[in-house]
């Protein structure tokens, strides 16, 4: 159920997206880059195809494999929506904030704060392997007696929610933020300024932030990305980048012990032996140049992307025999990857680009004669 809200909203994150856009000429204000956010995009593009091939059917099995034993029943038919809007939300606050303090969560979430820009496309921005580290803190809900339906429909809300929160277009909003999650705080949270760092983890309210000592409010001007830079508009590059540097980190360790560290240390934990890490020049963002034929070209193939996945989404993962399933979902993220990669001027991605659109016109060839 939660999953399905997702891919319904789908038009409707795009058209925010334009809404943006057209408040931001409107201001003098340029809040997109190109390159950014085609590989904002990619990440949600992966993100969806794994989620609703894998992700979200294993994370509502186990849960409901879990509420047939759990440990309360809750009476009334409001009590479990009350519990699960609460639930979800403190869950949901602490897989972020250890996700901002446990090296091997946050090689997942990174995904999610690479973006260098701050835009309603950066809420597409997420990692493939999120929702495997959401699981020690979601399936405690099930025991405690919160049913699957109520579960899967706040989650879907919580994560609609947040879409909204990702412009600079909105200022602060005074009172509301003591209670609210709100662009102002989530722009604080995808801030590397120094005293932004590791504030405001809350979904839809900021009340978790309060209490527990993580609320900062918006202050200064926001920084955006992370403090080591990705400098890649690749988003398989983007999704498995933390997990390789764990690995290098970890052959590197003089001892088990540290190598065991680096998996569930701090990201600031730094000792000599690592070395000194690359950091982010607060002044420069990463970007390419490439000439305004590719560029149209990149835009135009992005949203035949889009479409195709939205109609793979709502259609395709109902309707086609899995190996069909398989294969359009195997192009499409092949497409992700090979958009941006055009854009940036890989030796790999003209041939690759090429390859594509021939396994898309043998797809649909074989798919025609098998019909008829």
């Amino acid at each position: 159920m939660g999953l399905n809200l997702i891919a319904l909203a789908i038009p409707l994150f795009f058209v925010g997206i334009g809404v943006e856009l057209a408040l931001a000429r409107r201001r003098g204000l340029s809040v997109y880059r190109l390159g950014d956010a085609i590989s904002d995009m990619g990440c949600g593009v992966l993100n969806q195809l794994v989620s609703n091939l894998l992700g979200g059917a294993v994370l509502l099995a186990a849960y409901e494999a879990l509420f047939t034993h759990r440990l309360f029943d809750l009476p009334t038919t409001w009590l479990p929506w009350v519990a699960a809007l609460l639930g979800v939300e403190f869950a949901y606050y602490w897989w972020h904030r250890l996700s901002h303090e446990v090296n091997l969560l946050w090689a997942a979430h990174v995904v999610h704060h690479h973006s260098e820009d701050y835009n309603l496309a950066v809420a597409l921005r997420q990692s493939v392997t999120t929702w495997v580290t959401t699981l020690p803190f979601y399936l405690p809900l099930a025991l405690l007696g919160v049913p699957t339906l109520p579960f899967a429909v706040m989650l879907g809300l919580s994560t609609l929610y947040q879409f909204w929160i990702h412009t600079e277009l909105v200022p602060p909003l005074g009172f509301l933020e003591k209670w609210l999650n709100t662009p102002s705080l989530h722009r604080v949270h995808h801030a590397i300024n120094p005293q932004y760092l590791d504030k405001n983890h809350g979904a839809t309210f900021s009340v978790f932030d309060r209490l527990f000592g993580t609320y900062a409010p918006e202050v200064e001007p926001c920084v955006y990305g992370t403090t080591t830079p990705l400098k890649s508009f690749n988003p398989l590059w983007a999704q498995v980048e933390r997990y390789v540097e764990l690995l290098r980190l970890a052959r590197l360790a003089p001892t088990v012990r540290d190598a065991l560290k680096v998996f569930v240390a701090s990201p600031a934990w730094r000792p000599g032996w690592m070395g000194e890490a690359t950091r982010r020049d607060p002044l420069v963002k990463y970007d390419v140049e490439a000439s305004r034929g590719v560029r149209r070209y990149v835009f135009w193939q992005c949203l035949v992307l889009l479409v195709a996945t939205f109609g793979f989404l709502m259609w395709g993962v109902a309707l086609l025999p899995m190996p069909w399933k398989l294969l359009a979902a195997s192009w499409l993220a092949v497409s992700a990857t090979t958009i941006p990669g055009l854009l940036e001027g890989r030796s790999w991605a003209r041939p690759l680009e090429a390859a594509r659109w021939v396994g898309a016109l043998a797809g649909v060839a074989t798919m025609t004669l098998t019909a008829t």
